[in-house]
């Protein structure tokens, strides 16, 4: 189904529900439905006069049948934007696509910041649409919302100004055989750190599972004698 036919079924199915609808349902939906970019609760009170008991009500229905929605307002939290469902929020009212219900989402930043480290440690080179590529594939679990070819961008344009990532083009030879000449790559601006290559849990090239079974072991101990710790607090 595509945008158009959605939208169309969102109508026939409003237009459905309408006759079902009381007067003041009418008048607050379709004055809603009039506002691309929606309207305050508070506009909507004076335009129509509605007592507060019965416009509360009413939206509080509209919302529940799905013909309208609550939207943060990034620039005034107090105030929600009421919305028909058909239509999509602008960025200036959501704050864009790193806010989440009006908050910043940090928690994807950081998880965006750390695939992309870790992917270009892994492959010596790699591309934004690769990154892109990974994230609804493989990564798909780690992103269930998805991100969008914006937003692997800004967060590679983000660690090329903290000097954790160097913008190159590609020469078709060596590290960059499989990426077409010219191309824009990205690569680590220097030797990743053990927290990115996992280096610290290696001995010899193999993983020291002794290692990590023996502070494994001191940790649930530690806990177990101690009730709580601090990661400070168990010996190195």
């Amino acid at each position: 189904m595509n945008i158009l036919q959605g939208k169309r079924k969102r109508q026939d199915r409003a237009s459905a529900l309408s006759v079902s609808m009381t007067n003041e349902e009418q008048v607050i939906y379709n004055i809603i439905r009039g506002k691309e970019m929606g309207i305050w609760q508070g506009d909507i009170k004076r335009e129509t006069n509605i007592p507060d008991s019965i416009l509360k009500k009413s939206i509080k229905l509209l919302i529940s049948k799905t013909l309208i929605k609550e939207v943060v307002n990034i620039q005034n939290k107090s105030k929600k934007v009421l919305m028909a469902m058909e239509f999509e929020p602008s960025k200036e009212i959501t704050g864009g696509e790193w806010y989440t219900e009006g908050r910043l989402d940090t928690q994807l930043i950081d998880a965006l910041s750390d695939v992309c480290l870790k992917l270009i440690s892994r492959k010596k080179i790699a591309t934004r649409d690769a990154i892109l590529e990974w994230t609804r594939t493989l990564g798909s679990e780690v992103f269930p919302r998805g991100v969008s070819s914006g937003q692997v961008e800004q967060i590679l344009k983000v660690l090329v100004m903290e000097n954790k990532l160097l913008e190159v083009n590609s020469t078709g030879f060596g590290d960059f055989s499989s990426v077409p000449v010219g191309e824009v790559c990205f690569r680590l601006a220097k030797k990743p750190s053990k927290e990115i290559t996992g280096e610290e849990w290696y001995a010899e090239g193999r993983l020291d599972t002794k290692l990590i079974d023996a502070l494994s072991d001191v940790c649930l101990k530690l806990i177990s004698r101690k009730k709580i710790a601090t990661r400070d607090a168990i010996p190195e």
